[in-house]
């Protein structure tokens, strides 16, 4: 059975990755592919950004499992032409010398709170910043150390885009300072499994993520404040990252106006509140 499933997973993957190749070849579609965490943004307002650009949109990203992250959105943007519209989008940052580097411009949309998940039969509701980097760092390894029961924590962690700052890093500053005893999620989608897998995981996710009516994990607070966009606003929350557009040097004019509608149309307020997002930029007043 684990065959079978596994044999559909590439299948599905290969299949996805192949439209993804063909997609937008001509003047009347932009492409736009990254991250989930901000093609979350993007699907959200879809038909309003189509109504802006008068082009169609096309979107790739979802579930990040389909090798659809920061690299493939920024390996996009620099693809565009006149007939091939595209740009990317990342839940990293990207530092100075990488943008002049790429020939990249970002466009910065919001901070997202990155969430602290145990699983729901963990009795554990709360950790304090400096218990939450004991665990990940692999100074505390037992529940029973941080209130919890007796019994070993398993680590999860995605550490992707090692070489960028932000995102994970808030946790702690690099890759080497996470326990080399955990388990390497491949995506956020694998990330959730694992943690509903193990009864004794750990991990972390973005939260645009949503996990459904049956999940097994839950998100917990740190030092008591929830993950949430006020806390981050008032810099009380720890953990956190940020949603950006990419596009190359000369983004077409449809492009532009479909970041920019993300950027400053009011319509992103509700999608900001749903998944607790600290918008970076003032909407339009009109």
């Amino acid at each position: 059975m684990y065959l079978i499933q596994k044999y559909l997973f590439l299948f599905s993957v290969f299949l996805s990755n192949h439209a993804f190749a063909e997609a937008g070849h001509d003047k009347e579609t932009i492409t736009g592919a990254g991250a989930h965490f901000a093609w979350v943004i993007f699907d959200s307002l879809k038909p309003e950004l189509e109504q802006s650009s008068g082009k169609k949109l096309q979107l790739f990203g979802k579930n990040s499992d389909l090798g659809m992250g920061c690299n493939a959105g920024i390996k996009l943007a620099k693809q565009s032409t006149h007939d091939h519209q595209t740009f990317g989008f990342t839940c990293c940052l990207l530092s100075d010398d990488e943008l002049k580097k790429e020939k990249l411009i970002i466009y910065p949309l919001a901070e997202e709170p990155i969430m602290i998940l145990v699983n729901k039969n963990n009795p554990v509701t709360n950790l304090s910043t400096q218990q939450v980097r004991a665990i990940f760092s692999g100074k505390t390894t037992n529940w029973k150390d941080v209130g919890g029961w007796d019994k070993a924590i398993v680590v999860v962690a995605r550490l992707h885009c090692k070489n960028r700052p932000g995102h994970w890093k808030t946790i702690l500053p690099s890759a080497e300072h996470f326990v080399k005893k955990r388990l390497n999620a491949s995506s956020a989608k694998e990330m959730v499994k694992l943690i509903s897998d193990f009864d004794t995981a750990f991990g972390h996710i973005g939260s645009t993520w949503e996990f459904g009516k049956e999940s097994r994990v839950k998100a917990i607070t740190v030092d008591n404040i929830e993950a949430s966009a006020a806390n981050l606003k008032n810099k009380t929350y720890p953990f956190h990252r940020r949603l950006s557009a990419v596009t190359s040097l000369n983004p077409s004019p449809g492009v532009l106006a479909t970041i920019h509608q993300v950027q400053h149309g009011k319509s992103f307020e509700a999608v900001a509140k749903k998944f607790n997002l600290l918008p970076l930029n003032t909407p339009n007043k009109d």
